[in-house]
């Protein structure tokens, strides 16, 4: 009778999760299963004759130069925003989080790139860094009489560069996250510190860095699994080029998917990279969630 009547209890509160579990099949795991079946066809999208292949569409992934390549761009990418974001986010957080009497404005200046789309930044910095005589940069060296630089134009800069202006649209929020976490850390550690003439470093490494711990962990797997996925910056920016120098997978499954309609092939290769970002992501929680448990023992 008591587990009756708990369950009864218990029922009402259930019933708020079906709506938003319904949501969640519908939206991920219908199409998450869909694909992992089509990845074995060679669906096209449009013929209703369906072969299975097997694993021929992956064996294809792996022998496909462009899909590695577009592989390895997107985790050059993935690694390089949220080590260099978090690198700088954490001192800008500390500054803003000080007594400075500009404080306020400086939040507002570093969190705007953050609230502009990220497809009109890219027009925007595309328009700024443009090769040609029309770009921002280039007609102000032209009419100074210089030469015209190459900027998104060359391979070796192109990807430097749509890192760059990565962290500099994500920096201001992620300094949001730590500005947070800051105000949550009593000043008593801080005042028992400089009692025991703890330098301002020592001070920043056992008090401030272990006690913003929790925030690094949200900060940085929101950084890692949205760059891993991201299309729009880089394909306004640069469209995946100079050649494929910043062609991102998810920029090569809508290309093979919907321009080239191999359905099949690309549902292949999403589920690929979706294990792949799987596998770093958990790995990474694991790490971090361990990471917080000895700094608090």
């Amino acid at each position: 009778m008591d587990k009756k009547n708990k369950f009864k209890r218990e029922l009402s509160w259930m019933l708020f999760i079906v709506p938003a579990l319904a949501v969640y099949c519908i939206v991920v795991i219908i199409p998450t299963v869909s694909t992992f079946g089509l990845s074995f066809t060679d669906y096209n999208g449009f013929s209703p004759d369906i072969d299975f292949v097997g694993f021929k569409n992956y064996l294809q992934v792996f022998q496909n130069k462009d899909a590695m390549n577009s592989i390895k761009n997107s985790l050059v990418y993935g690694i390089s925003v949220p080590v260099l974001v978090t690198l700088i986010s954490i001192p800008l957080a500390l500054v803003l989080n000080s007594n400075i009497k500009s404080k306020n404005i400086l939040r507002t200046v570093f969190f705007f790139p953050s609230v502009i789309s990220t497809l009109f930044l890219g027009y925007i910095w595309k328009f700024i860094l443009s090769s040609s005589s029309t770009g921002l940069i280039n007609s102000i060296r032209l009419k100074a009489g210089k030469d015209a630089l190459l900027l998104l134009a060359d391979p070796k800069l192109a990807m430097p560069f749509l890192v760059l202006i990565t962290v500099w649209s994500s920096v201001g929020w992620h300094a949001c996250i730590y500005i947070a976490n800051l105000q949550t850390i009593s000043k008593d550690y801080y005042e028992a510190a400089t009692l025991d003439g703890a330098s301002p470093w020592q001070k920043f490494k056992n008090i401030t860095l272990p006690m913003l711990a929790p925030s690094m962990t949200s900060s940085v797997l929101l950084l890692l699994t949205g760059s891993l996925k991201a299309y729009d910056l880089p394909y306004a920016l640069t469209g995946g080029g100079p050649g494929t120098s910043t062609t991102m997978i998810t920029q090569t499954i809508i290309e093979e998917g919907v321009t080239a309609n191999r359905i099949g092939y690309a549902s292949a290769m999403s589920f690929l990279f979706l294990l792949i970002i799987a596998v770093i992501t958990v790995s990474l929680t694991n790490y971090m969630n361990k990471r917080e448990r000895q700094l608090y023992e």
